[in-house]
């Protein structure tokens, strides 16, 4: 996938306003739209112009767009992949899943990994009429990283979301607040944690919009979670691999357990802790991903180890298509 530069397809200056913007998407529309232009690929820059428009002219995916030019440095046409959860923390106006708007646009892979099919058609979730110009606040959503560990205990949380707004001249105003969020136990990834109120303002005495929290985990070596499945590697030594028996497993629960592992380990091999996954009515369960891994020989009588091991095993070919 190709990193796109909007702002040098537009032809603007990173610090350009809303005018700024708007007078150059007009000046390309003119030129490249298929309606009137002879340029021979006039469709695929008036989409790529499209493209550039819809990010820099909405203040919230322009900062996110910002910030991740900032985190991972690129030039246009570069090899690119967004890093994981790299939008956590942003806060865009709208509902998670909008629906309706820009019918038929077309975007690149580029914009589809980064702001995806909600993010360029969000619904003002939550706006409706109330009689006498009064009317109810935006929805607003944004992604938040949590540790997996939250979702077996619940937790309370201090979160910095980002957002973004338009000065009276036009210019891009970074934001952020702090909301003190309860994280419920049994929480998965995917799930929305709604915050009344905590969207945008309402007009004439409306109330606020909602908030909409969406749960992603951060990354982590030891386990990841899929629904409220989780799993968990586990490494071993060649003889505990080999000859099997009772090893101890700390859990992403906090609890530390014994369990057997059997002789003769096989690549692949799973061991699964019923009910060990996230919590709920009925819970998930823990399936433990067992890895070998060998010791390093630091001493004379270690590397003295390997070698009697080496003849102990005369016949084992590592590099057969079974291994034995």
């Amino acid at each position: 996938m190709e990193f796109k530069d909007y702002y040098q397809i537009l032809g603007v200056e990173r610090d350009a306003t809303a005018a700024d913007i708007k007078k150059a998407y007009r000046k390309l529309a003119r030129r490249y739209h298929p309606d009137v232009s002879k340029e021979t690929d006039a469709a695929a820059r008036m989409a790529e112009v499209n493209e550039a428009n819809t990010v820099l002219s909405d203040p919230e995916k322009r900062a996110a767009y910002d910030a991740l030019g900032r985190a991972a440095p690129h030039q246009a046409g570069q090899d690119f992949r967004p890093p994981p959860h790299w939008d956590a923390g942003f806060e865009f106006t709208g509902a998670p899943g909008g629906g309706q708007g820009m019918d038929g646009a077309e975007f690149s892979d580029f914009f589809e990994q980064l702001f995806g099919q909600a993010a360029r058609a969000r619904r003002p979730g939550g706006a409706s009429a109330q009689g006498g110009g009064a009317q109810r606040g935006r929805d607003h959503h944004a992604r938040i990283e949590l540790d997996l560990r939250d979702a077996y205990h619940g937790a309370e949380r201090m979160l910095t979301l980002h957002g973004a707004r338009l000065d009276d001249g036009g210019r891009l105003v970074n934001e952020e607040r702090q909301l003190q969020v309860s994280i419920p136990k049994g929480v998965r990834e995917g799930q929305l944690i709604r915050l009344g109120g905590q969207g945008g303002p309402g007009l004439g005495g409306a109330p606020a919009g909602d908030l909409f929290l969406e749960v992603q985990f951060k990354p982590d070596t030891r386990w990841r979670a899929e629904d409220r499945d989780v799993y968990q590697s586990v490494t071993l030594a060649p003889w505990e691999a080999e000859l099997g028996g009772p090893v101890e497993v700390e859990t992403p629960g906090g609890s530390t357990v014994e369990v057997t592992v059997p002789a003769r380990w096989k690549p692949g091999r799973k061991l699964r802790l019923k009910g060990r996954g996230i919590p709920a009515a009925t819970p998930g369960d823990l399936y433990l991903e067992l890895h070998v891994a060998l010791p390093p020989a630091a001493t004379d009588a270690q590397r003295e180890a390997y070698r009697a091991l080496a003849q102990a095993f005369p016949h084992f070919q590592p590099r057969t298509t079974q291994g034995t």
